[in-house]
């Protein structure tokens, strides 16, 4: 039987293709109030301030690569799978960059940047241009309902259950680029030491709850990512 790995990434992992951390010390948090753009009392009140923000998180996005990192996770996931295993990826960002990376059926815990979805009814579709107070819902056909696929502060992150179902499967955790200060990703770890996994974190520098981890590897990710992938798969 082939070794199941869970994956979770944070925006770490995607700092070296150029796009922002929210939480270091100049992190995009740093540079707006999180209230008033990535809640859904800011969208009720602002709704044109929310949809400039994350037009300017897709028009970045789409200047942005994959980096070795991604590819890395891309190459650990396929050869696991040819050797009977498995990688559940896991990310709480909303870029593409792993899809892009070669990663497939990716869990986007805290939605997709370029999706878009009604406030109204909660349907979702693909979406690259930029949010428009125009544009009509193409479930409901309500307009002045577009809303980022984003989960913000206050509102519940997606796909729990089956993240709790991946963790009960797995043999190995990993975080990869997070801070570990935001939940219920930050509690991750405690869970997978609850079930008996072993832990790793592969980070710049140590997270909030570090010292919940089994090893602990520093560095950039692009450097620190390929080189366990590789012990990984060479094990």
């Amino acid at each position: 039987m082939g070794l199941n790995v869970f994956v979770l990434t944070g925006a770490g992992i995607s700092a070296e293709s150029g796009l922002g951390t929210f939480r270091d010390t100049s992190g995009i948090w740093t540079q707006y109030d999180l209230n008033e753009v990535a809640t859904p009392e800011g969208f009720a009140r602002d709704p044109a301030k929310v949809r400039a923000f994350y037009n300017a998180r897709r028009a970045n996005l789409a200047n942005a690569a994959p980096n070795a990192a991604h590819t890395a996770l891309a190459r650990l996931q396929a050869g696991l799978a040819a050797k009977g295993g498995r990688l559940f990826l896991c990310t709480q960002n909303v870029d593409d960059l792993h899809e892009q990376g070669g990663c497939v059926d990716v869990v986007h815990m805290h939605g997709e940047l370029r999706v878009t979805r009604c406030h109204a009814c909660g349907a979702t579709w693909p979406d690259l241009e930029p949010l428009s107070a125009d544009s009509g819902c193409l479930a409901c056909g309500r307009v002045g309902t577009a809303r980022p696929h984003v989960v913000w502060f206050g509102e519940e992150p997606l796909f729990l259950d089956a993240i709790g179902d991946a963790l009960e499967e797995s043999d190995l955790f990993v975080s990869i680029g997070t801070s570990g200060s935001v939940y219920p990703a930050a509690g991750f770890v405690a869970e997978a030491r609850r079930l008996g996994l072993r832990t790793c974190e592969l980070n710049l520098e140590p997270s909030d709850n570090a010292r919940a981890f089994d090893e602990r590897r520093y560095g950039p990710a692009t450097e620190v990512v390929p080189a366990w992938v590789e012990e990984v798969l060479g094990g």
